[in-house]
This record gives structure tokens, C-alpha cells and sequence, in this order.
């Protein structure tokens, strides 16, 4: 029977310590992601009395249900930061992308979390012959003015020795990629929080945030009552709704889908994998997919924006994706299948902000397992003085007139991007 919960949370158990509300608190974070739960180590161990308030249960956005894929970069590639935002911002951007791999390590390191973390590299791969012209090209460009080494390129004929697969045409392997567990270090970096002193909140949804004239703090009305803030930050990426309406208005929520099999046998398991890595192809409605720690063949993607797409349906066409990239998996039962919500911005780029004294952090635009935990960090730095600027608050936020609450612009920006794919 097919389960439409996540693979990742059907696997952990949460052991993490929940607080009740406190009356106060010198920083409110809303939203128990990835962002949030960075956030709060950081400013936990900087001294402050920091609550996370999570409406639901923690980690139960896309932070739990992701393809748990370790990677550099951002969703704008390299050549193009440098473009629009010159020599000096655009190398820092793309840099800070590669220390968030290395934040994630080192965290999981120092806080000895248990999430079957591993580098073994990331496979972006060639869904067309000129596809892999295109990554030859970023290859040289990438060592020539970012003086990354970290890369190999693959032709078609040397692929089998990474992949079991007959359907690309070469691929650029970055040796800093890899992969986790998603809900395993989401409860490592819950723990961790809680270690460093922070307070965890389920079920406390926050309905209002105002500052009233007479005193500086923020009040936040909650599903569980009233709590006083000195700062207050919003981290709820792509499950941002209508709490702050300027805050809104610079993210939309798209959705994405997975799938996971039952278990493959170890042979099967190193034809379709033979070194483990991670895997995505260069469609913009691309396909990611791997192997889980347990032997079982992962995939994800879209074929449409919507963030409420039917379960079955995905699962439809998901299976049919992998049967595309891995037809030896064409008696492999599906047993789950499940969607979560990017949080994507116009210009596809992470962004730090602040709206009526609200600090945000958000729009990962797929990229979220190790931006959102390096931009949780960044943000809480910035909240406590402990550094002073951001580039990613020093890029313009773009918004646009026509989008308010509800991404009307969705099915139309999907067809475009089919007709690109087709073309491409």
C-alpha cells in the first residue's frame, strides 16, 4: 500500500525536549526549519534567551522531507552572479554557497549528529548532448575565475563507472557534494539548539506580531498565548504565509515531489550507484534522486509548479522519470510518496531582510539543506552584532505588483519552462 508520508519522518523518532510557552524572550524565531533551528543555536550559544515557535510540529516543512542533497552552489549559476552583481558580490555569493557545505559538516561534527552524512560526491548530469557542452564550458569557467578544483567532468563513456544508467550524456561531478538523512539532522540540529540553551515551541502557531508605540519589544499572539520579544524572525521559507504581507510578497511557495521504493538488493544497489553519490540532471524540471542509507532508490522532481498536486498522480509520474533514468527498477514497488514546498524568490536567490524591524531569511530555491542552515546562522550573527553586513541583505530583494497572496503566475511560469526543456 502506498504511504503518502515522508520516507524521513516515517524513519526517526523525536526525542527532543518541547518548552511551554514563555511570557519572554529577547529573540522570537518563527518557523522550526532548518533556518530556524540554525538560528537558534547560534544566538543560544551568543547568550540570548532565544523561543523557536513552530505552528506544527518541528520540521514538518520541506526541512523534513527533502532529498537530504549536499551540495555548492546556488540556484543562479556562478557566471551569471558575477554578471548581475560584478566581480567582488558575485564571487562572495557563490563562495558563501561552498562554506555552507563546510557549516554543515562542521556542525554535524561538533554536535555529533547521527544523519548518515557523507561526501561522495554530486552528479549533475547531461540530459542532452549539448546539455554537457554547457557544463564543460561552466567547468573551465568555474576554475578560471573561482579557482574551484573541487570538480571533474565526465564523458559519456567513462559514465558507467558512476552511474547504471544509458539516459545522459556526460556529467560535471563536484567531489564537495554528498548527502544526509533530512529529518535525522533536523532533530540533531533541534537537539543542538536545545543544548545551546534555546527553547523549542510546537503547536504555537503565531497568528499577529505587533509592536505597540509605547515599548520597544514585539508582542506575538499565539495559538498558546502571548509571548514579548526584543527581536523577532521570520524562517519559514517556502510555508511563509501571511503574517508580515511584505514579507509574503518577497517569497512563493512551489512544490516538489518524491517517491522511494522498497529496499534493492546490494547488487542492484551499486549497478544504479556505484560510488554513491547524488544525482540531478540539467532539465530545469530536473529529477534528483540517490539511494537511501537503506538501499531503497529515491527520486524526486516536479512536472508542474503547484504546491497541491495529488500524491497518486506525482508518484505517477515520479515512477516514471525513474524508469526513464533506471528501467532495472521496473518491478520495484513504490511505498511512499510525498510533497513539500520550496520557497523561491523572483530572482532566485537567497535573501536576509528586514521589514518593519522584522528580520527574515528565506528563498532557497531547492538549495535549502545547506543555505538554510547557513543562513540561519548568518541571520543570527547579524541579530547579536557579531558581524556587521551580509551579502545576502545587501542584494536587492525584487518584488512585483501582481503577486499578493496567492501565486496566480504558477501554471504559466510551468509551461514556459516545458517549452524550454523541449527546446533546450
Amino acid at each position: 500500500m502506498l504511504k503518502t508520508t515522508p520516507f524521513w519522518i516515517d524513519t526517526v523518532t523525536s526525542t527532543c525536549p518541547i518548552s511551554p510557552l514563555p511570557a519572554q524572550a529577547d529573540i522570537a524565531i518563527v518557523g522550526g526549519g532548518y533556518t530556524g533551528l540554525s538560528a537558534a543555536r547560534t544566538l543560544a550559544k551568543a547568550g540570548l534567551k532565544v523561543v523557536v515557535l513552530e505552528q506544527g510540529r518541528l520540521g514538518q516543512g520541506a526541512s523534513s522531507m527533502n532529498g537530504g542533497q549536499v551540495s555548492t552552489g546556488l540556484k543562479e549559476g556562478a557566471p551569471s552572479l558575477i554578471k548581475q552583481y560584478g566581480p567582488i558580490m558575485g564571487r562572495e555569493l557563490w563562495e558563501a554557497s561552498v562554506r555552507a557545505v563546510h557549516l554543515v559538516k562542521d556542525m554535524i561534527a561538533e554536535e555529533q549528529i547521527a544523519c548518515d552524512f557523507k561526501l561522495s560526491g554530486s552528479l549533475h548530469l547531461a540530459y542532452r548532448p549539448r546539455h554537457y557542452d554547457h557544463l564543460a564550458r561552466k567547468a573551465d569557467w568555474i576554475v578560471k575565475h573561482l579557482n574551484y578544483h573541487e570538480q571533474t567532468l565526465i564523458p559519456k563513456e567513462k559514465l558507467s563507472e558512476h552511474i547504471g544508467s544509458e539516459a545522459f550524456y556526460g556529467g560535471l561531478l563536484d567531489h564537495l557534494g554528498g548527502s544526509l538523512h533530512p529529518a535525522k539532522y533536523l532533530q540533531g540540529m533541534a537537539q543542538a539548539a536545545v543544548t545551546a540553551g534555546a527553547m523549542l515551541c510546537e503547536q504555537a502557531q503565531v497568528l499577529t506580531v505587533e509592536r505597540p508605540i509605547s515599548q520597544g519589544d514585539y508582542q506575538l499572539e499565539t495559538t498558546q498565548g502571548l509571548i514579548r520579544a526584543h527581536q523577532v524572525l521570520v524562517a519559514t521559507n517556502g510555508y511563509t504565509g501571511s503574517l508580515v504581507p511584505q514579507i509574503q510578497r518577497r517569497v512563493f511557495p512551489v512544490g516538489s515531489y518524491m517517491i522511494t521504493t522498497a529496499p534493492i538488493s546490494p547488487r542492484l544497489q551499486r549497478e544504479l550507484s556505484p560510488r554513491d553519490h547524488v544525482f540531478y540532471d540539467s532539465n530545469r524540471f530536473l529529477n534528483y534522486f540517490r539511494l537511501t542509507p537503506d538501499g531503497r532508490v529515491t527520486v524526486g522532481g516536479r512536472n508542474s509548479l503547484d504546491p497541491h498536486l495529488d500524491l497518486h498522480e506525482s508518484a505517477t509520474y515520479l515512477r516514471e522519470a525513474m524508469l526513464r533514468i533506471y528501467p532495472q527498477t521496473r518491478e520495484l514497488p513504490i511505498t511512499h510518496s510525498w510533497g513539500g514546498r520550496l520557497g523561491v524568490t523572483f530572482d532566485v536567490m537567497p535573501h536576509i531582510g528586514r521589514v518593519q524591524g522584522i528580520y527574515y531569511a528565506l528563498g532557497y530555491c531547492g538549495h535549502g539543506v545547506t543555505m538554510a542552515t547557513y543562513l540561519g546562522q548568518e541571520v543570527a550573527r547579524l541579530m547579536s552584532g557579531q558581524i556587521r553586513r551580509s551579502p545576502f541583505m545587501e542584494i536587492a530583494h525584487q518584488t512585483y505588483f501582481f503577486y499578493r497572496q496567492k501565486p496566480w503566475f504558477l501554471p504559466f511560469a510551468a509551461a514556459f519552462y516545458r517549452v524550454l526543456d523541449q527546446m533546450s
